[in-house]
């Protein structure tokens, strides 16, 4: 018997869809381009989920980690409790198989921490004028006052030491916190940020 199709009553005929509906939508919430500055902040609101894109992050210092902390009051402090772990793959621009791997490093893994959360698990960006980390942070539900909250990371920088080579890291955690996250911050773990943009994207 063949499948009768109602108009309006299937994906394949929807001709309109309620405002009331949410389509899940990226909006662009917010932007900041760093010029010698010490941090980005950002204020979280009620989307299910945002998404951080950084281009170009640029450090003023050699050896740098790119890093980030969350707020649960409006920005004063920066001291979340944290579990997260990572890893990396990297290559050299010349192809040396001694440098080409993928690996696992816990030094940069946290465990029920307040400390910074570094975005890339091994080694350290370079600050030769060309340069630069780029990826993206997702952080999911940051209003909530039920669960905890988590976040997954993507990066892709240009190796300080060992290089010139590429590393593409991922990392993944949670806030073990139930109260709502407000702010989040991105800073290097030394010098400032001396050029790069953030851009923040909401998801519902």
């Amino acid at each position: 018997m063949p499948l009768t199709k109602y108009n309006n009553q299937s994906l394949l005929n929807v001709t309109a869809v309620p405002a009331s509906i949410p389509l899940g939508d990226m909006v662009l919430v917010s932007s900041a381009t760093a010029s010698a500055s010490a941090s980005i902040e950002f204020t979280l609101g009620s989307y299910k989920e945002y998404q951080f894109y950084f281009v170009n992050m640029h450090p003023s210092g050699d050896n740098a980690i790119f890093e980030m902390n969350l707020s649960t009051d409006s920005g004063s402090n920066y001291n979340v409790t944290k579990t997260s772990t990572s890893f990396g793959a990297r290559n050299k621009e010349n192809g040396d198989n001694i440098y080409a791997d993928l690996s696992y490093d816990s030094s940069r893994d946290l465990a029920q921490s307040t400390s910074n959360q570094a975005l890339i698990s091994r080694n350290e960006i370079g600050f030769s004028n060309d340069d630069n980390l780029c990826g993206s942070l997702n952080l999911f539900n940051p209003s909530s006052t039920t669960y905890v909250k988590h976040f997954i990371a993507n990066t892709s920088f240009v190796v300080a030491s060992y290089g010139p080579a590429n590393i593409n890291n991922f990392t993944a955690g949670y806030a073990n916190t139930t109260s709502a996250l407000t702010n989040i911050k991105f800073q290097f773990a030394s010098g400032n940020i001396d050029a790069g943009t953030i851009l923040l994207y909401g998801i519902n």
